[in-house]
């Protein structure tokens, strides 16, 4: 059985940026149905004692398997998302050298990750990876998440609108930036760096 992991964070930790609302519906209402879903979907199948990743990369462009993939794959960017998020990081010495020389500079991968994840049509993921030694910023429709065989997954944003409604109303990049300011929780990328 899979079960829905706990926040890093308490929920109103994040505010005034997220709300303990938010996290509510988000985390508590939304997450856990994707949860619920995915062990509805699996019970009794082949796929029901396989990590997350597992029954990812095992239901991945399969259309008969689309609902266990869809629930699978939220249920893992939900997570990650948690964990990209921590109020006031900063980001190591490390960390900057790299993404100064993949972007310019802090402010330039700022820009370039707002544009990305406010120009993402409709729901889903603005990711900062690595692939090789450089970084990117990638992004994800739906459930979709980067190819984890060529590149790593270092922090996520989510822009589904149940991300931000209830906080930001349709004002996307006012969510964002907050995030980027704020939020992006700078030890857990250095932490996914190795």
């Amino acid at each position: 059985m899979f079960t829905l992991p706990s926040l890093p964070f308490a929920p109103e930790a994040l505010a005034p940026h997220i709300s303990a609302r938010t996290l509510e519906f988000h985390y508590g209402k939304h997450h856990q149905a994707y949860i619920d879903n995915l062990n509805k979907l699996v019970a009794g199948t082949d796929l029901e004692n396989k990590s997350l990743e597992e029954v990812i990369a095992a239901t991945s462009g399969q259309p008969d398997k689309l609902a266990i993939f869809n629930n699978a794959a939220q249920s893992y960017n939900h997570a990650f998302f948690w964990q990209s998020l921590k109020p006031d990081t900063k980001i190591s010495d490390e960390l900057l050298a790299l993404v100064e020389s993949s972007f310019g500079s802090l402010e330039n991968f700022y820009t370039e990750f707002k544009a990305a994840a406010a120009s993402q049509f409709g729901s889903g993921w603005a990711w900062l990876v690595k692939t090789g030694t450089v970084l990117e910023i990638v992004k994800t429709a739906n459930a979709n998440l980067p190819d984890l065989k060529t590149s790593k997954p270092l922090l996520v944003v989510d822009v589904w609108e149940h991300a931000y409604y209830l906080d930001y109303q349709n004002r996307r990049p006012d969510y964002l930036e907050a995030l980027m300011r704020h939020l992006l929780n700078w030890d857990f990328a250095q932490s996914n760096l190795s």
